[in-house]
């Protein structure tokens, strides 16, 4: 395959993550170059300054929505082109030659840990200790070549750093799903079926009502509302919101619909909603 055929993608974390997988299925037959950030923000920093695609989590099953990754939505100039939404699959991964009896640690992001719960219950000789990320504990691990220190992390980076899975979908809840959504430079918004709002109300009785009744009058399905506080302006919110329809969405048809209940809207993103795949 050409370089220049690779879809450009930065994530947050390393090679390995569960960003990196989701970024392989949503290219699907395309390749994908992956560029891992640290953190979220300078993520969406990146996508907003130079060419090149991002993949972000926004909610999980479990836990619910990312708060500070919506304020980023807001703050930078970004859109919604995509989403996917990745069942996370844990496995209890170690260098090779290494058995669960001889682990004293297991290394990873809390999140991962805590999933995991009602497995680690039954070995508790083993020490959990929190980490910044999950590939990165694999990464770590891999390279001390300790035979007593394990992680949990996914099946990609245990073959990407050269471990051993000794225990595969050690997950508590085998329905825990993060969606991910993939962003670009703001720009054309084309039409889809799937619509991601961000908008203020009037602070008056029934204003949230009334923008549901227009939502329903006009054949929209609300699948999310997500509220956040104004900085700076106190017990006043900007809410998230995500539509679908039977048809196709437009900016204009979204503004007809709706911009009359809000006091301020705008469109973060028109697309088609994701599919769900196994990490």
């Amino acid at each position: 395959m050409k370089n220049n055929d690779r879809q450009k993608i930065a994530i947050q974390g390393v090679s390995g993550s569960f960003h990196h997988i989701a970024a392989q299925h949503i290219s699907g037959d395309r390749d994908v170059e992956i560029f891992p950030e640290a953190d979220f923000e300078p993520l969406v920093k990146r996508v907003s300054t130079e060419y090149c695609a991002g993949l972000m989590a926004i909610e999980n099953s479990l836990v619910g929505g990312l708060i500070d990754n919506y304020r980023l939505l807001h703050d930078y100039n970004v859109q919604v082109t995509g989403e996917i939404y990745l069942r996370i699959r844990q496995n209890l991964v170690a260098n090779r030659g290494a058995s669960i009896s001889a682990l004293t640690e297991v290394h990873s992001h809390p999140m991962a840990l805590a999933q995991c719960s009602g497995f680690f219950h039954r070995y508790p000789h083993i020490k959990l200790v929190e980490s910044e990320d999950t590939a990165e504990s694999a990464e770590r691990v891999s390279k001390s070549g300790s035979k007593t220190t394990g992680t949990v992390a996914s099946s990609l980076a245990a073959e990407i750093y050269g471990l051993e899975i000794l225990n595969p979908g050690i997950e508590s809840n085998k329905k825990n799903y993060t969606r991910f959504l993939l962003l670009r430079s703001a720009g054309e918004i084309k039409p889809g079926h799937k619509a991601s709002v961000v908008l203020t109300l009037p602070h008056e009785k029934g204003s949230l009502y009334q923008l549901l009744g227009a939502a329903e009058s006009a054949g929209l399905n609300l699948t999310k509302i997500q509220s956040m506080p104004i900085a700076g302006e106190p017990w006043k919110y900007r809410f998230f919101i995500d539509l679908i329809a039977d048809h196709e969405l437009t900016p204009d048809f979204l503004f007809e619909k709706l911009q009359s209940k809000t006091t301020k809207m705008g469109i973060i993103g028109i697309y088609e909603p994701g599919k769900h795949c196994e990490a």
